[in-house]
């Protein structure tokens, strides 16, 4: 039987709905039969939590540290001392503070290979910058205090898998910040994740154009022409199954999108938004190129209904499987085991280029 992994969550932003997740995610039958939970947060906190998600069986030790988890419970570091002030849906420098605090002892933790892998709850961009914190969101922040080379925001559901080549950009700066050079790094990244980390043995990218019906042939914008379909051409001669560039709307719109493994797409929203009409609650955020495993909700801190025991956990438990899972690939993959059956990847020959 597989070794049980240590999985190390930042608690998130405690006036949101991240510890209200958290919980009901937990609180699911045989949840640390699958994993160790080690909670990133403080204990006043989340038991204020717990008394909003009602009639939850939800129960918790505190630790000092990961080396004294307690194995077959759910287990709370204090990263920060005192309860503190919850605000519900309120981004406070406090809620920040204390957020950036889990995150950074989460991340020293799974550095020094204390935890298997890390799920991190939401955070508010505001709070955060009111706290100091000087990156964008968590990806950024993982990508340069890991010292990455390249990282792929990727959004992962049942349905479809997602990166992005650009992440939280101004669309007017887009273009500023996409080249040949990057959207190769990005589907090297891709290909190298989807293979030992999703399992796949010779996955298949779509990548999408960055213009409306993928510049038309330059008629409506000549970025395809100038470094994407270059792109693309050499990623395949460096071994990469890659297509494109697709037209956006119609590779969602004709479903092309179900036979690929993965797609690149030029920047957020061309890829979030169809991912989230696809799986929004069901979905999850990976960062791919990582040395260490890193998955997240697809959701925020959601302001507007924390404290009112509504939110879905499903998205949280969701990004601790996935997490587990391709902890076991990883190990898969490093280990050489043949007898394991990989997954098959989807017909590439289908797309139309």
């Amino acid at each position: 039987m597989a070794r049980k992994i240590k999985l190390g969550i930042t608690i998130g932003d405690v006036n949101g709905v991240g510890p209200e997740v958290i919980i009901k995610a937990l609180s699911a039958p045989k949840m640390t039969e699958y994993f160790t939970p080690i909670i990133y947060g403080n204990s006043k906190a989340l038991a204020y939590h717990k008394n909003i998600a009602k009639d939850v069986n939800f129960n918790y030790v505190s630790i000092n540290d990961v080396e004294n988890a307690a194995y077959n419970k759910v287990n709370i570091i204090n990263v920060w001392t005192d309860g503190g002030e919850i605000q519900l849906g309120v981004p406070t420098k406090e809620s920040g503070s204390n957020a950036f605090l889990a995150l950074e002892r989460a991340v020293a933790d799974a550095q020094a290979g204390k935890i298997d892998a890390l799920v991190t709850g939401p955070i508010n961009k505001h709070a955060m910058e009111k706290a100091g914190f000087k990156h964008v969101g968590h990806t950024e922040y993982l990508t340069e205090t890991l010292s990455a080379t390249e990282s792929v925001m990727t959004m992962v559901s049942d349905s479809v898998t997602i990166s992005v080549a650009s992440n939280h950009i101004a669309i007017k700066d887009v273009v500023n910040h996409l080249d040949k050079k990057t959207i190769i790094r990005k589907l090297k990244v891709m290909s190298k994740s989807l293979r030992e980390d999703f399992g796949i043995e010779r996955p298949t990218i779509g990548v999408l154009g960055l213009n409306p019906h993928a510049g038309d042939n330059g008629l409506i914008g000549t970025e395809e022409q100038e470094f994407i379909s270059s792109a693309i051409i050499e990623a395949k001669r460096n071994g990469v199954l890659v297509s494109g560039p697709h037209p956006a709307d119609g590779f969602f719109g004709k479903r092309e999108f179900t036979k690929v493994d993965a797609i690149l797409a030029m920047y957020h929203d061309q890829g979030l938004i169809p991912f989230k009409l696809l799986s929004f609650g069901d979905g999850v955020n990976y960062t791919a190129g990582l040395p260490i495993i890193r998955t997240s909700p697809d959701h925020g801190t959601a302001y507007d209904i924390a404290g009112k025991n509504i939110a879905d956990p499903s998205s949280m438990r969701k990004a601790m499987f996935l997490a587990k899972d391709i902890y076991s690939n990883r190990k898969i993959s490093t280990d050489g085991n043949r007898d394991v059956v990989k997954k098959t990847s989807k017909p590439q020959e289908k797309i139309q280029e």
